[in-house]
């Protein structure tokens, strides 16, 4: 318990993730209301970070207001703006095909990367919910012609109230297996996106906590650096799950609920050193 306290006191920034840690599907925890007014009342800040590049920003925004949560557009960070980031830099001028839902199509509109289904530069896949047979085969033939091949993030399912769905990661485990070909994944736990919430935060490492419900990405995400990773499960992973992984976060909780608990026992900040 002192070595968690003494671990928490040194965070200034939460970095939340949605599905599983804050709500299932439409359902927020009924804990979210306590733990985020216990940040603010201890000075700290929070932000989200989502891989699900189904929906975008706004979206996003409109489920947590309706879950009551009201936040500012820089407090809602996600895997599609790390790789539209990133692609902007890396590739400037060049087109795509994305194998995505329309929100994260209008998401590389917005940013101005062009998009073509006749001979892209490259291919981008995202957790598509509107897949279909003819995306997946266009997808296969550019990059068995070459293109090379992205990922917005790496989750195999998606929790939902009923149980788990297929994301992303699968969908790119289907395409890997007909081409051959894998593709670089962004979003958590990618390096890009440990540098990206670093940046939005401008918070230190040792500052920041990353907290959510998967090993393989919300955790892995801090694996190596000064930021301290927080599994809750209140998701996808078991206590059976933790103990058979190599990925072993720094602290472990039953859910925000007892977070909040340790919060309210810690060392709070003073909001002028955010």
């Amino acid at each position: 318990m002192e070595q968690a306290l003494r671990r928490l006191s040194r965070i200034k920034m939460f970095v939340l993730d949605m599905d599983g840690t804050i709500y299932l599907g439409e359902h927020l925890f009924p804990f979210m209301p306590r733990f985020l007014e216990t940040v603010e009342k201890t000075g700290r800040e929070f932000c989200f970070f989502t891989n699900n590049s189904s929906k975008n920003r706004e979206a996003y925004l409109d489920k947590l207001s309706r879950m009551g949560i009201h936040i500012p557009a820089e407090k809602m960070l996600i895997a599609s703006a790390v790789i539209i980031e990133w692609l902007k830099e890396n590739r400037p001028g060049e087109s795509c095909f994305v194998v995505g839902t329309p929100l994260l199509c209008a998401d590389f509109e917005a940013a101005g990367i062009p998009q073509n289904d006749q001979d892209p530069d490259f291919v981008v896949l995202g957790f598509d919910t509107t897949l279909t047979y003819e995306k997946l085969t266009k997808a296969c033939h550019f990059i068995r012609r070459g293109r090379p091949y992205y990922g917005v993030n790496p989750d195999l399912n998606c929790p939902v109230e009923e149980g788990f769905i297929p994301d992303c990661g699968s969908m790119a485990a289907l395409i890997r297996t007909s081409t051959g070909v894998p593709c670089e994944f962004f979003g958590k736990p990618s390096p890009h996106t440990l540098e990206y919430m670093l940046r939005e935060t401008g918070c230190k490492p040792e500052e920041l906590a990353v907290v959510g419900d998967r090993l393989y990405t919300d955790i892995a995400v801090a694996a190596g650096s000064e930021v301290t990773s927080i599994l809750v499960l209140s998701g996808e992973t078991t206590k059976e799950m933790l103990k058979e992984s190599d990925v072993k976060p720094d602290l472990v909780l039953r859910d925000l609920d007892e977070l909040s608990g340790l919060l309210e026992k810690s060392e709070p900040h003073s909001r002028d050193s955010l």
